[in-house]
């Protein structure tokens, strides 16, 4: 394979083709799609977003974002609002419905995570969850795309 980084690019394409919810499994049981997930997580870490501001951040183009916005709204999950710093855009957060829905998205990928790690160390998580967490920053510095964290 060559250098480490072979390794971690051959690793990183697996990750990525992996989810252990089967999608029958997540219609079936009402999960929630994992551009919507990923977005309403944002939104939650960050406060209310524009389109703009939504676009920028995920480097998609806005009307990919208004797609994404106008189902999640459909589904009860996103609404409007005036911009809360007295800006002309309107901004999007999260519902009551969005959050208790989001908390239950999280739990059920917790429960599957802690499926996988069910033979893991409580340490070989930690450190594991450290280094993941390195990996990500670094992509963000490189990128100019931080991800917010609480």
């Amino acid at each position: 394979m060559g250098k480490p980084s072979h390794l971690v690019e051959f690793e990183h394409m697996v990750l990525g083709r992996h989810q252990l919810s089967s999608t029958t499994r997540r219609h079936q049981e009402g999960r929630m799609e994992r551009s919507a997930y990923i977005m309403l997580s944002r939104i939650e870490v960050q406060g209310p977003m524009s389109i703009g501001q939504l676009s920028d951040a995920f480097q998609l183009d806005v009307s990919t974002v208004n797609r994404q916005t106008a189902h999640a709204m459909r589904a009860g999950l996103l609404e409007r609002i005036p911009d809360p710093e007295g800006g002309m855009a309107r901004k999007f957060r999260l519902t009551g419905e969005g959050e208790r829905k989001l908390r239950e998205e999280r739990e059920l990928h917790v429960q599957d995570l802690d499926r996988v790690f069910e033979d893991w160390s409580a340490d070989d998580v930690e450190h594991f969850a450290r280094y993941l967490q390195r990996f990500n920053t670094s992509v963000e510095r490189i990128t100019g795309q931080p991800w917010p964290r609480s």
